[in-house]
């Protein structure tokens, strides 16, 4: 897989299957970058882990916390790291230990480490480096007004709502790049702003 460019196929392809999203690094206070993906992801009916082990037994966002991966009674379907790099390589290992093994591990904006890459495409398993799930999400479904991202994409088809109390939204749409309106780069414009006051991705457990 070429981790400079990936095809929107196989992002779409990882955000159409994955069901569980294990994410490593959640921060429990509302104003960082993990906090707003989590809500984000579990508004979008993803079934939502969090693991920082300074929070363990706690909530956040109704959804109990665990240490580690190792400690998460069920199976996950992607591993989610909102570490630094230098910290990818022992999540990578650990995710890989789970049984079974997660399909997909992702790191967050801004955490590249191709060595970990390579042990996990080793092992099976599906990477993606330096994207943000929350942002690819509301790329590939249009979703411009309102995720805080301006993809610059319009489509005219509505996104149908899966399921009952659920704002999941199908990513099978084709988009046309190139329209945007006002309110969708006023949004982008508070986006960035609050991102540079807030911080970036590898919150510190």
């Amino acid at each position: 897989m070429n981790h400079d460019n990936y095809p929107d196929s196989y992002i779409r392809g990882i955000l159409n299957t994955v069901k569980s999203i294990a994410m490593v690094g959640i921060s429990p206070k509302d104003n960082r970058p993990s906090y707003f993906a989590f809500k984000y992801l579990l508004e979008r009916g993803y079934r939502m882990i969090p693991v920082n082990p300074s929070q363990t037994g706690n909530t956040i966002l109704g959804q109990k916390v665990y240490g580690k991966l190792a400690d998460i009674p069920e199976s996950v379907d992607m591993v989610d790291i909102f570490r630094a790099a230098a910290f990818a390589p022992a999540v990578v290992d650990e995710a890989l230990a789970m049984a079974p093994k997660p399909a997909v591990i992702w790191l967050q904006l801004g955490v590249r480490n191709d060595e970990a890459a390579a042990k996990a495409e080793a092992a099976g398993v599906k990477m993606v480096m330096n994207r943000c799930p929350k942002i690819e999400y509301g790329r590939l479904s249009s979703e411009i007004g309102w995720i805080g991202v301006n993809s610059r994409t319009l489509s005219s088809k509505r996104a149908p709502l899966l399921g009952k109390g659920t704002q999941r939204m199908s990513l099978n749409r084709g988009a046309f790049a190139g329209g945007s309106t006002h309110a969708a780069d006023r949004a982008a414009d508070e986006n960035t702003a609050s991102a540079a006051h807030n911080g970036g991705a590898g919150t510190k457990l």
